[in-house]
């Protein structure tokens, strides 16, 4: 690609305005605005230094409105200046920044308010979700959606230390099993870390992965003064030593300056006539210019690179930079969180040209700022009007409808749930797509895979089918195919949901994501599940088997901590039911959930009924007796706001059992012995334990707030109970999980629960060993609640 002098003028121009206003925005967050907390307010001025460049070819050039970016979380002060350059950030959260409201520390798809299209910040991250994204691109594309709207490329901007991070390599593995398309990764290598510089040869390696896994990789090393002056007399000579040169001695030469370039060539390649010519015949800066001159702060050489990339293959450009490029810290190892001083800003300030009190100024210290204006007012990126965009939401049917046996466990209630949604062609079918870490099979999906199909953008016949070999299961994948099988990485599971859970804002066209993967291992993704959660993506989580239920198998297999992740997760909705008619309802309403529209909640209360969100549910392989009774619409509303009486106690109760999950049957024999002796005795089914306790904090906190008749369902629930009356909690997790019940109102508590690593053994082995079973629920209740001698008490 050829660009004109003219284009090239405007490029750099604004290249010197996003250094600027990147690093004056961090200096005045730091050495300007006023500290009432005497805190640390950092930023990172060399790491945005470091990417400046890229991200002004990419942005003011490149790139389509179809594109969507992630930018490395350090370089959030660039993107927010080149945001204020198109007039999408405000003055006044520039000179917030890292304050209450302001710009925000990393990209923030729903903290910032200009055009963030991947939030970002824990590191690797948004990195993958570009992965994952392309792929949700071309699910969308596949299946008939979205014609008119062109394809666009994932980019991610990538901090050379940040390929340390594992999740990206696992999403490398699946992008190449998927035929990944359209996803650029530009690497920063500026071969500098948070404590060290980057080993070398690290490049080589990253070549060669990337080739490994089918992706053409662009190195932009040399910029254009460097690529003129290889081309001078004795200019193999300093390529030669430039590639040689390892990467601290480079840095710490950058931070030195040109005296100190001269010196060290001049010793190492000695006199050698025409390269000793080539370094004499340029002066101190115009020598440290040339070696500065890297490939990754040099437009021509990236714009060339970039134009010239194949649009199927995914590319991967690994651009050479040096940190804190343009600054006085430039190259130095320390830089990684380093702040210019005063002076160091007042001596930056002038070699920009920037008055003082002109620092906000959108063209200061630039010439020509009409034709700048003309320029940005055609830039592609920003051409295509709004870049969020909005699907209408899914009608959900009002009933699900599922074959309920007498005796079922959950997770077969969720396949058969499924599978019931599965024989119809709505487009509340059509819509639904389903993933799974290589366990599709033993969470239930098989029947809905084998109605809906498996996902691929090249149709494969199932082979075993083909060669008339009987199987349970149909694998066959086409374009049309509803479920996209993973391999063994939950991280890749909770990126794929987050991309496939924003496909109504990135590419238009609203999906609904339902992931499973076994309980236990909801930790092994719980960082990617927080990313999603955190970009108001929109998935359900079904986690199969909960608790200890695989007793067999132990505590690898067996989940403790998982019902407080469920209750502590922001924007994920956690529900256990133990009925598969309780699943069917919740089922239908988070469906609902899922696509209600965005934005902040009601400070009066914190709660997400208005603005919707994720749903994750914890169900069980334990079949256990199922009930037999009319789902009324206000016992559909109690299992939803997180609980209702399977036995309404009586006014003299002196204890109730409140139960979650596959534990029912322990705490309905127990209620139930209990009940010979203490007649009005209650039983408490506990649908959501978030919710409930979300529903209580949200009504304590609007009273606060002057909303002195706020209840909650809890509150309403326990509301007839006298003070003396016990409460015995049980779960099969952590006791914690319902032991806030008794504050509610001042009751007297005792929570039962998994506090320890599993055992193996039956689930009659398991419960008493850890005190869930039903002799030790009444137990537990004589403690709190002594009555008359019970003898249904047996010997513990």
């Amino acid at each position: 690609m050829t660009i004109t002098a003219d284009r090239l003028t405007s490029l750099s121009a604004l290249e010197r305005k996003v250094l600027w206003l990147a690093s004056w925005t961090i200096h005045n967050a730091n050495h300007i605005r006023d500290n009432a907390d005497g805190l640390k307010v950092g930023g990172h001025q060399a790491s945005s230094a470091s990417l400046a460049t890229i991200m002004t070819a990419l942005y003011f050039d490149v790139l389509r409105p179809q594109d969507r970016v992630a930018v490395k979380p350090h370089a959030s002060p660039n993107f927010h200046a080149i945001q204020y350059l198109f007039g999408k950030q405000t003055r006044d959260k520039l000179e917030n920044f890292r304050g209450y409201k302001g710009a925000q520390s990393y990209p923030s798809r729903t903290k910032d308010t200009d055009d963030v299209d991947f939030s970002t910040g824990s590191v690797g991250l948004g990195v993958a979700q570009t992965l994952f994204s392309s792929l949700t691109q071309d699910y969308v594309k596949a299946h008939g959606w979205a014609k008119d709207r062109p394809e666009g490329r994932m980019v991610a901007l990538v901090g050379d230390a940040e390929l340390d991070e594992g999740n990206i390599f696992e999403a490398l593995l699946d992008g190449w099993k998927q035929g990944l398309r359209n996803c650029w990764w530009v690497i920063d290598y500026n071969r500098q870390s948070l404590d060290a510089v980057v080993r070398e040869g690290l490049w080589e390696r990253y070549e060669q992965l990337f080739k490994n896994f089918g992706w053409n990789v662009a190195i932009v090393k040399y910029g254009s003064l460097q690529q003129a002056a290889f081309k001078e007399p004795g200019g193999d000579k300093l390529k030669t030593w430039i590639d040689n040169c390892p990467n601290p001695l480079y840095s710490a030469l950058v931070f030195a300056g040109g005296a100190a370039w001269r010196k060290r060539l001049n010793d190492e390649i000695g006199d050698q006539g025409a390269v000793s010519k080539l370094i004499a015949s340029r002066s101190d800066d115009e020598l440290a210019a040339l070696m500065n001159n890297l490939g990754g702060h040099d437009l021509p050489a990236l714009l060339e690179a970039f134009h010239g990339a194949d649009p199927e293959k995914p590319t991967c450009f690994i651009c050479y930079t040096v940190k804190g490029f343009g600054l006085p810290m430039a190259g130095h190892k320390d830089n990684h969180a380093g702040l210019m001083t005063p002076t160091q800003m007042e001596t930056f300030r002038a070699k920009m040209k920037v008055r003082p009190g002109h620092e906000w100024d959108k063209f200061e210290g630039l010439d020509n700022t009409e034709a700048l204006q003309v320029f940005l007012d055609k830039v592609p990126f920003t051409s295509g009007g709004e870049r969020r965009l909005t699907a209408p939401a899914i009608p959900v049917p009002d009933t699900l409808n599922v074959a309920i046996q007498p005796v079922m466990a959950t997770q077969t209630g969720f396949g058969a749930i499924l599978n019931e949604i599965g024989r119809g062609n709505d487009e509340f079918a059509q819509r639904i797509v389903t993933t799974s870490p290589d366990v599709t099979v033993s969470t239930n999906l098989g029947p809905w895979v084998n109605r809906r199909g498996l996902f691929a953008r090249e149709a494969m016949a199932d082979t075993f089918k083909s060669e008339q070999i009987p199987s349970t299961f149909n694998w066959e994948f086409s374009p049309k195919g509803q479920h996209i099988e993973l391999g063994i990485a939950e991280s890749n599971l909770f990126i794929n949901l987050s991309a496939l859970g924003l496909s109504h804002s990135i590419n238009g066209v609203r999906l609904l994501p339902i992931g499973t993967l076994y309980d236990p291992f909801i930790a092994r993704g719980l960082d990617q599940l927080n990313y999603g959660c955190y970009q108001d993506s929109r998935f359900m989580v079904v986690a199969t088997p909960s608790g200890i239920t695989l007793a067999g198998e132990g505590g690898a297999h067996q989940s403790i901590a998982q019902p407080l992740i469920g209750m502590a997760q922001d924007g994920l909705a956690s529900f256990e039911p133990a009925f598969v008619d309780e699943l069917a309802a919740i089922m239908r309403w988070s469906f609902d959930y899922m696509q209600k529209s965005g934005g902040e909640q009601s400070e009066h209360n914190w709660l997400r009924d208005e603005t919707g969100g994720s749903v994750y549910l914890r169900l069980s392989t334990r079949p256990i007796d199922q009930i037999k009774r009319d789902m009324t619409p206000e016992l559909k509303q109690q299992i939803i706001d997180g609980a209702y009486w399977l036995r309404e106690p009586g006014p003299n109760c002196q204890v109730i059992v409140a139960y979650t999950g596959a534990i029912a049957p322990e705490a309905i024999a127990a209620v139930g012995l209990m009940a010979e002796d203490r007649r009005d005795i209650g039983l408490l089914a506990v649908t959501s334990a978030d919710r409930l306790n979300a529903g209580w904090t949200a009504a304590q906190r609007a009273r606060e707030r002057g909303l002195v008749h706020a209840r909650s369902h809890i509150e309403r629930l326990l509301g007839d109970l006298p003070p003396h009356c016990g409460i015995v909690s049980v779960i099969d997790g952590h006791p914690a999980t319902l032991a806030w019940l008794g504050a509610v109102l001042g009751h007297r508590t005792r929570a039962l629960g998994v506090e320890h690593f599993g055992q193996t053994g039956t689930l009659a082995d398991l419960y008493k060993h850890y005190g869930i079973d039903t002799n030790s629920i009444i137990a537990a209740a004589e403690a709190i609640a002594p009555g008359r001698p019970m003898r249904y008490l047996k010997a513990l």
